[in-house]
């Protein structure tokens, strides 16, 4: 498939400075390490190069991608399947059945993207064979080797004998490269420093007392109005306050920790995604890796120790050159070495109500992959039996047993009773709002 082709599966004009390097340096260099801000598109810089490499006429699994989460690991797998190439992608991870991944296995993909743990358990329950695997990635390497994921990695890479590119991606400096890599004398390319890498970023401090605190990020909510707003905390209990209490007042959000359910996890990126909730409250476990596009603001409900955690948790809002706002709620005599002091207060003196209502509402519907339900029947699904415009649908998210679809929230009470007692490919399925 041609580089033209390609960008304009994806609505995409040209590639960056970043993937035209990376791009470049694959077809000369055997190992390539690319260090990059989050937000920057390095998902892309990788998949070009995999993409350049696999061969129609080999069979089993060519290209490996490691990734540090599950989540990382099926935002690859829909960038990959967006391209629409002939090439075939899967995903493993931990959470996921893994009876399901060996029966997909079976039929192995040209690209396997997985967490480490994962596909080091397929590789030692043979499900597929390494001998034609000639690529491999370490997508985030520097956080890999921080959940210790080390162990697993050495033995994957290990596996690997016929090697012939290898690429480690990270958004902070690396201070060393473990020898399990197999890296020698690797392409360095660095844009951490790069301007035009860098996020469009406008600093504000908002004080707050700490009795006053869960109000103060209400105030400022409203005040924000219908923007997108991603915010993080440093422990899981305060996620859960914020969430609960916004849900009291009628507000839609999601919330997103390691405490919850892989499902729970997934839906809530899902609803976030597709626009059902402008208001994702999370831990760290957001700070990167995601592809969650067009946040316009972050807040820092509490202030990260690190100043790196920082940084890349703002990198969640202006990605890819768009312009973002990061808001820090400080104590009124609090100081912290990485907030500068020249930042600009906003302040909240206004009577502010937090707009309730959101363009879209997503839909469940009981069938999925393993029911032979794709996207396509379910636009046809949905324009033929329950009447709606195309312009009416929004994103959807096919599973292995189920689908989610994002509907504009006032049709989607007409569609509910349009659709009551109708089968989907002569299935009887459950169609409803989805559980927030």
């Amino acid at each position: 498939m041609k580089l033209d082709q390609v960008l304009s599966k994806l609505n995409i004009k040209q590639l960056n400075a970043m993937q035209q390097e990376a791009l470049q340096a694959a077809k000369t260099e055997t190992n390539v390490i690319l260090l990059s801000p989050t937000g920057s598109g390095k998902t892309l810089a990788f998949l070009l190069p995999i993409l350049s490499k696999l061969k129609v006429n080999v069979p089993g699994v060519q290209a490996v991608i490691l990734v540090p989460s599950r989540e990382l690991a099926l935002q690859i797998e829909q960038v990959f399947k967006k391209l629409t190439t002939e090439f075939k992608i899967n995903a493993c991870y931990g959470g996921h059945n893994t009876r399901t991944e060996i029966n997909n296995l079976s039929s192995p993909p040209a690209v396997l993207v997985g967490t480490p743990g994962r596909v080091a358990f397929h590789i030692r329950e043979a499900s597929f064979n390494t001998q034609n695997v000639t690529s491999y990635v370490v997508d985030e390497f520097d956080k890999a080797l921080e959940m210790g994921f080390q162990q697993d990695m050495d033995f994957i890479i290990n596996t690997f004998l016929n090697i012939n590119f290898r690429m480690l991606t990270s958004a902070t400096a690396l201070k060393n490269i473990p020898e399990f890599t197999g890296m020698q004398q690797p392409k360095m390319l660095t844009f951490l420093k790069n301007s035009d890498a860098k996020p469009d970023l406008t600093f504000k401090k908002v004080y707050t007392k700490p009795e006053e605190k869960l109000e103060t990020v209400i105030q400022l909510l409203g005040k924000l109005g219908k923007e997108t707003v991603l915010i993080f905390c440093n422990h899981r209990d305060a996620v859960d306050r914020i969430s609960e209490t916004l849900h009291t007042k009628g507000v839609a959000n999601t919330c997103f920790h390691g405490g919850l359910t892989q499902d729970d996890r997934e839906r809530a990126l899902l609803r976030f995604r597709n626009k059902s909730s402008r208001i994702l409250i999370t831990t760290d476990l957001a700070a990167r890796g995601l592809d969650i596009p067009e946040i316009g603001c972050v807040i820092h409900y509490q202030i990260p120790d690190k100043e790196e955690t920082f940084i890349h948790r703002n990198g969640r809002t202006a990605r890819m050159k768009a312009k973002g706002t990061v808001y820090a709620l400080l104590m009124q005599d609090e100081n912290v070495a990485f907030i500068d002091s020249r930042f600009a207060t906003e302040t909240l003196t206004g009577n502010y109500i937090i707009d309730n209502k959101t363009d879209f509402k997503t839909l469940y519907i009981s069938a999925g992959k393993k029911d032979k339900v794709n996207k396509v029947d379910i636009v046809g699904f949905l324009i033929k039996i329950g009447g709606l415009a195309k312009e009416d649908i929004g994103l959807i998210e096919v599973k292995d047993t189920q689908a989610f679809v994002a509907v504009v929230s006032k049709k989607i009470k007409p569609l509910l009773a349009a659709l009551k007692d109708k089968k989907l490919k002569n299935k009887k399925v459950k169609i409803e709002i989805a559980q927030q």
